[in-house]
């Protein structure tokens, strides 16, 4: 395992095992100090989903999100690390399995403010957004599966945060 995997998973650790899940924080209290733009990330690069895909489809900003009360999302979001992807595939609404895609951006990277600074000081997710569209190259079927339980408290968290008015951060 990487040291970013690992900086992931201890990252990931602390945040389910301690139910650190959105934090406690009131929805317009979190301001993101220093988010990087223009960000250069080697890659690949991936995203998770349940949308069933084809490598030269386009994943764009404008549609409902995955996450929270689907608002119109005003970014689409990258990682790469496999597992954060895997991630936001089980999490992710709509009916059929969970998809990882590699993808590559059409415009610039920035860093996710949902899940750096305040929450993860850094990126150790490795996680960026765009307003641009993402092309897709491939799908990968070897990504790991979180335990159900894990799953479950993780969608228990984001659901309170919901019901607290807690959205992702889209401006």
């Amino acid at each position: 395992m990487t040291d970013s995997q690992n900086d992931f998973r201890r990252a990931w650790n602390r945040l389910t095992a301690k139910g650190e899940m959105c934090g406690s924080q009131s929805a317009g209290s979190f301001v993101p100090a220093g988010v990087r733009k223009n960000v250069r990330e080697p890659g690949p690069l991936y995203h998770g989903t349940k949308a069933d895909l084809k490598p030269g489809d386009l994943i764009m900003p404008g549609y409902p999100s995955n996450y929270g009360s689907g608002q119109k999302a005003n970014f689409v979001y990258v990682t790469a690390l496999k597992q954060g992807a895997a991630l936001a595939a089980e999490l992710a609404k709509g009916d059929g399995p969970g998809r990882v895609y590699i993808v590559d951006p059409t415009g610039p990277l920035e860093d996710d403010p949902n899940v750096t600074d305040q929450k993860f000081p850094g990126n150790p997710t490795r996680s960026y957004r765009t307003r641009e569209p993402l092309r897709i190259t491939g799908e990968i079927s070897d990504w790991e599966k979180l335990d159900p339980e894990v799953l479950e408290k993780i969608r228990r968290k984001m659901k309170e945060a919901a019901l607290a008015g807690i959205e992702a951060i889209n401006e």
